[in-house]
């Protein structure tokens, strides 16, 4: 199995009938967009708000591909009620694919594949976190909504002073360090395999010397809980932690004393362990049903957003285009493989 994404694909042939696929968990927005861009790639698209479950497999009965948004998990049940169907192929909206089991997938005959997007907007929001958390801008507001306007004990920092650790050097990993070199700070990276031009150390290195540490790696089983209670004790006292890729990739039992204790100064996180049924939803008159996102959120020194890094009008555009050219390509494998 591949996990990539093409960004062109030759025009459909006049005598063949159109693909259609099903789209599920298409938001109002995205499916503004698939109905202007399907007909473009002579694509017929089912589109429906429902995440895929083994309740609504059936709609995608004769069609091989469907798209699929990463918000909520594919179980085994799911992916057989979907082969049932006739499915063969599985386009996820996501550079990310933890919320599904490809490996499984692949035993019940259905291929897999993530979506490619703009780095840009990810690392945008990466370096506005970052600034942000050093400038305690959580703090500063709070304090100014409330006609408080002293200036903050705690200064901030500026980020030419500060030395930056990269972990996780692909698209958008590479697209943060750029970034950062305009600000004129120092950057490490980590990587298993060297990508770019950057200053390439340890992990252990790059956690005791980084003011920041930033992730920008996928979730796997050998990167869940990459900072674990022994990785935040061996980072450098006072530092901040950013997280803008996957909210498993930290042991948030272990982040919530280091923060609280003032072992690390701040974080801002994108993501958390949990956020499932939380994130995109309305939650403002009911029990959040989480033991560290309501503890998380009371201390003036950690800001969180709800998963919405990704989240532009280009990334959106791409994301839609991308996931009908899969399924396109898919497609013309199949017929001439």
């Amino acid at each position: 199995m591949t996990f990539s994404s093409t960004s062109s694909v030759p025009p459909p042939s006049p005598l063949l009938p159109a693909t259609r696929i099903t789209v599920y968990g298409c938001g109002r927005d995205e499916a503004a967009l698939f109905r202007r861009t399907a007909p473009r790639f002579g694509v017929e698209a089912t589109l429906t708000e429902a995440a895929v479950s083994e309740e609504n497999s059936e709609m995608a009965a004769g069609n091989q591909c469907i798209s699929i948004d990463h918000k909520t998990p594919v179980t085994p049940a799911t992916l057989r009620a979907l082969h049932r169907a006739g499915v063969t192929y599985i386009s996820t909206r996501s550079i990310g694919y933890n919320h599904i089991d490809v490996t499984y997938a692949a035993g019940v005959g259905i291929s897999v594949e993530n979506v490619t997007y703009s780095p840009a907007g990810v690392a945008d929001y990466t370096l506005m976190l970052m600034l942000m958390a050093v400038r305690n801008a959580k703090s500063t507001v709070r304090r100014a909504e409330l006609h408080d306007y002293r200036l903050n004990e705690i200064r901030g920092k500026e980020l030419r002073d500060l030395t930056v650790g990269v972990i996780g050097t692909g698209r958008i990993g590479a697209a943060v360090v750029d970034r950062l070199r305009g600000f004129g700070s120092r950057v490490l990276a980590y990587g298993k395999r060297p990508t770019i031009a950057a200053d390439y150390v340890s992990l252990d290195e790059l956690l005791r010397s980084s003011d920041i540490v930033s992730l920008h790696v996928p979730l796997a089983p050998d990167t869940h809980h990459l900072l674990d209670q022994s990785r935040i004790r061996r980072m450098k006292r006072g530092a901040f932690v950013i997280n803008t890729g996957r909210g498993p990739l930290i042991d948030t039992e272990a982040l919530v004393p280091a923060l609280e204790s003032g072992r690390l100064s701040g974080a801002a996180l994108d993501v958390i362990e949990g956020e499932e049924g939380i994130f995109y939803a309305d939650c403002r008159n009911r029990t959040i049903e989480s033991t560290w996102l309501p503890r998380l959120q009371k201390m003036p020194n950690v800001l969180i957003s709800p998963h919405t890094a990704y989240y532009t009008d280009h990334a959106l555009r791409d994301t839609v285009e991308n996931s009908i050219i899969n399924c396109l390509n898919f497609g013309s494998r199949k017929q001439h493989g």
